[in-house]
């Protein structure tokens, strides 16, 4: 009798073991590696927010597993998020990468999506190339081909036809310069110089010193989120605005969260970008309400919305794979189409790319505060990178 006892309680500590392993492993994995401290850490800040948000509204199991967002500060530094990125697909078994912040942290990543076969969902980074880096990757930001071509056809239109270009010295900068030079130049405009400044620890007074030398209609400027209050600052300071040079550029330069600190200095500046906090649509205006709530007031940026839809995409796939990862959640995640706070949207099932609508706007000051206000709309705007 004692026997038997023993082998019962044996059988039932082994079946609690196995169960208790499977609800270990019955979890749905998402690693978010952002730069979370930094000069960059705007970005990771609205990303997180976002991708909380979402979990908050649609809950925090899919396919009857529960989600496991693990976030991870990758600093910036691309060495730092490949090692991350290991460690998240070897030791935590992720089914999904997500995030990634800069270009070159992406592109870091994009060998260690391809070995493992883990779905990579860049949320921020929108240089044109990214996608054809790994064919594990889907991106739900933008890219700045998209929005360097819809300014270049905006401005020679609205007497805008001598520019210097300002950009960011890397991959999106480049993409930035190089579509906009081409468009404005098929257009009839002229470019009068282009000039690069280095990412890091940026000055723009000498640059900014040039271009009033050379007397453009304009200045078409990229630079990273969260780095154009101090363009705009220096842009005052050496009176280039007083001299009747505009500003216009890509979204990245008055963006939604750090606007409002820039001043007058901003307001007239017109852009091209795939979101404003501003979009008049009832599905925004519920996600910024609901977005502010969470996050004492901190107003969304088109950061934030790349992060929201990032976990639209990851969650409906899972749903459709009952919770697989690999080969099958990446092909769930190829084709959708939705409505998105920035608009309709959807991920070309080919390029694995963002297709969404890409909006001229101007800043104005509504209520006291300043905003993107869109006036005039793109539809269905592809990556140009891709569509030769």
């Amino acid at each position: 009798m004692s026997k038997r006892f023993f082998l019962q309680a044996m059988a039932c500590a082994a079946v609690a073991a196995c169960a208790t392993t499977a609800m270990a492993q019955d979890k749905f994995k998402i690693g978010l590696i952002l730069p979370m401290t930094g000069p960059f850490a705007s970005t990771g800040k609205q990303i997180e927010a976002a991708a909380r948000l979402y979990m908050a509204q649609n809950g925090d199991t899919v396919a009857g597993k529960k989600v496991e967002l693990i976030v991870k500060d990758d600093t910036s530094a691309p060495d730092v998020t490949k090692r991350i990125a290991q460690e998240l697909v070897v030791n935590e078994k992720v089914s999904v990468l997500a995030g990634f912040g800069l270009t070159p942290l992406a592109l870091a990543t994009a060998p260690i999506a391809t070995q493992s076969k883990t779905p990579l969902v860049v949320m921020a980074a929108a240089t044109s190339s990214i996608t054809e880096a790994s064919p594990f990757i889907i991106r739900t930001s933008f890219t700045l081909p998209q929005a360097a071509v819809a300014i270049a056809d905006w401005a020679p239109n609205n007497g805008i036809k001598k520019v210097v270009t300002l950009v960011a010295d890397y991959g999106p900068g480049i993409d930035a310069e190089k579509y906009f030079k081409d468009r404005l130049l098929f257009n009839g405009g002229q470019v009068l110089d282009t000039l690069r400044v280095p990412m890091r620890n940026p000055d723009f007074a000498p640059f900014l010193q040039k271009v009033r030398d050379l007397k453009p209609d304009a200045v078409y400027v990229f630079v990273p989120s969260g780095i154009g209050a101090p363009l705009m600052k220096q842009f005052a300071e050496r009176g280039l605005d007083k001299a009747g040079i505009k500003l216009i550029g890509t979204g990245d330069i008055t963006d939604d969260d750090i606007l409002n600190g820039m001043g007058d200095v901003a307001n007239g500046v017109v852009t091209s970008h795939h979101y404003s906090a501003s979009h008049n649509s009832a599905l925004n205006k519920k996600f910024v309400a609901a977005f502010e709530k969470a996050n004492n007031g901190m107003r969304p940026n088109f950061m934030a919305v790349g992060g929201y839809d990032g976990m639209r995409v990851i969650y409906e796939a899972a749903k459709a794979t009952k919770g697989a990862g690999g080969q099958a959640l990446l092909d769930a995640m190829k084709g959708q189409v939705f409505e998105s706070p920035r608009g309709p949207m959807f991920i070309d099932a080919q390029t694995r790319d963002v297709v969404h609508n890409i909006y001229i706007r101007k800043v104005e000051k509504v209520n006291g505060q300043l905003y993107n206000q869109e006036f005039s709309t793109l539809k269905d705007v592809k990556d140009p990178g891709k569509s030769r």
